[in-house]
């Protein structure tokens, strides 16, 4: 008996960290807000309302540059421990439904709703349901994508924001695969669709029919998982969160980063995740980790262990960053950054961190700054 079909959700909060702000601060409602640094420094944004978007303001903008494009925009330093308990009670509404959530970050996670202790049949509705409590309960917006498999379900939730609601039914699949460019598929960067544009493919769907060997070629060992991801297969199931050995968080970007102080925003969003996530499981880490991969795919990794442990997203960042000073960033452009944490304990900090330093994450001043991770 063929198993049944999974069905899987995508949740997407909306523009998380400002909708949080505007939530709590009824005269920000309505107006472009930007959370992060301050513009006068180095700051960056690392989040904006839909409202500042409509001027260009976006994630990992400078916020000097954001407030140029948006002369009525208003920054908003974060407050993390809002935004962690604002998750808590999200996580909290999706495994009420089921035990197979699988936390991305503070704002989005996959679920496999194939069975579900709500006990609806249909995860349209299933995913109905979840907007609506989120709304009522938190008064916060989520977009969802409900797909066969997570990678489909993945575009799917950003096809609609915000408060969107995509559906990609299995007999659907391939009338949805064939409006896709390439760039769409799972592992597929900038560099890599360039390699692919080489032989010829420019959508998704056109994966199939290039010889395997000149696939090969163009993409390396990555060419058997995008042939199976361009027929819409993705066969890895929903993980719920495990006892855990390590905790990181990496990001590879659009295109290469060269300049010191961006590097450096981006070290500090990332710590602000793995922060985060520590958090969440109520761990410490003993070991932060760097590692960045230069525009030529050569990756190196630095680390530094401490006698205390911490869970403080600023530690981590001021480490993390001390770590990018002993690599070749400032001479070669980086297209991957990530930061790790290692060395685990259970315990969750209290009081001031255990490990020291206590700079504030957005105080960018070119040697520490940069905002945690965009909503």
């Amino acid at each position: 008996m063929p198993a049944p079909t999974r069905r899987i959700i995508h949740l997407d909060m909306d523009a998380f960290y400002a909708s949080v702000e505007q939530r709590d601060d009824p005269a920000l409602r309505g107006r472009p807000v930007a959370v992060g640094g301050p513009a006068e420094g180095r700051g960056v944004v690392a989040a904006a309302s839909y409202e500042a978007r409509a001027f260009g303001v976006r994630s990992a903008m400078p916020m000097a540059r954001a407030v140029r494009q948006c002369p009525g925009l208003v920054v908003v330093r974060p407050d993390f421990a809002r935004y962690r308990e604002a998750s808590r009670r999200v996580m909290a509404i999706l495994r009420s439904a089921t035990p197979l959530v699988e936390p991305l970050s503070l704002d989005e996670a996959y679920l496999d709703v194939t069975e579900n202790l709500w006990g609806l049949p249909l995860a349209t509705a299933f995913a109905v349901e979840l907007k609506r409590r989120i709304r009522e309960e938190l008064a916060l917006t989520a977009s969802a994508g409900v797909a066969p498999n997570k990678f489909l379900a993945k575009i799917a939730s950003g096809w609609r924001k915000p408060d969107g609601l995509t559906v990609i039914a299995p007999e659907r699949v391939e009338a949805f695969l064939q409006q896709l460019p390439v760039e769409a598929l799972w592992g597929v960067g900038p560099v890599t669709a360039r390699k692919l544009h080489t032989v010829g493919v420019t959508r998704l769907v056109q994966v199939r029919d290039v010889d395997r060997a000149t696939l090969a070629g163009a993409v390396g060992s990555l060419a058997d998982w995008l042939l199976r991801l361009a027929h819409g297969d993705d066969p890895r199931p929903v993980v719920p969160e495990r006892e855990s050995k390590s905790v990181s968080a990496e990001t590879t970007y659009a295109e290469d980063l060269r300049d010191l102080a961006a590097m450096q925003a981006e070290v500090a969003r990332l710590a602000g995740r793995v922060g985060a996530a520590l958090a969440r499981k109520q761990l410490l880490a003993r070991t932060v980790t760097l590692k960045v991969r230069y525009g030529d795919f050569v990756t190196v990794t630095r680390s530094h262990t401490d006698d205390g442990v911490t869970a403080d997203p600023a530690n981590i960042a001021v480490r993390a960053s001390a770590l990018l000073r002993r690599t070749e960033a400032v001479r070669r452009p980086v297209r991957l950054l990530g930061v790790g944490t290692h060395g685990l304990v259970a315990g969750s900090p209290a009081g001031p961190d255990p490990a020291g330093q206590r700079l504030p994450w957005w105080a960018a001043d070119g040697e520490h700054g940069g905002p945690a991770s965009p909503a």
